[in-house]
């Protein structure tokens, strides 16, 4: 396994122990934990919005569930629990 280093002050580093103790993990699993799903998050943000401005630059149109169960049916509880 590869080792980082961060360096952080001493307040930072408090901090960050007691968030670890907080959430029961250690340091190293907290900001591991925390760091990949903030990167995951800003990436999933930046491929929607990439998929977001090519769907508009392909002046593309959606269409509703509603309008594609009528068109190709669909499960009867289904439309059934919607009506309700």
């Amino acid at each position: 396994m590869a080792t980082i280093s961060i360096r952080v002050s001493a307040t930072e580093k408090m901090w960050l122990q007691q968030m670890a103790e907080f959430y029961g993990l250690s340091l190293s699993a907290l900001i591991l934990t925390y760091s990949f799903d903030q990167l995951e998050d800003t990436y999933d943000a930046l491929i929607a919005e990439s998929a977001y401005k090519h769907y508009h630059v392909k002046d593309q149109s959606t269409v509703s569930m509603a309008q594609v169960l009528a068109e190709f049916g669909g499960d009867e509880q289904t439309t059934k629990s919607k009506t309700e």
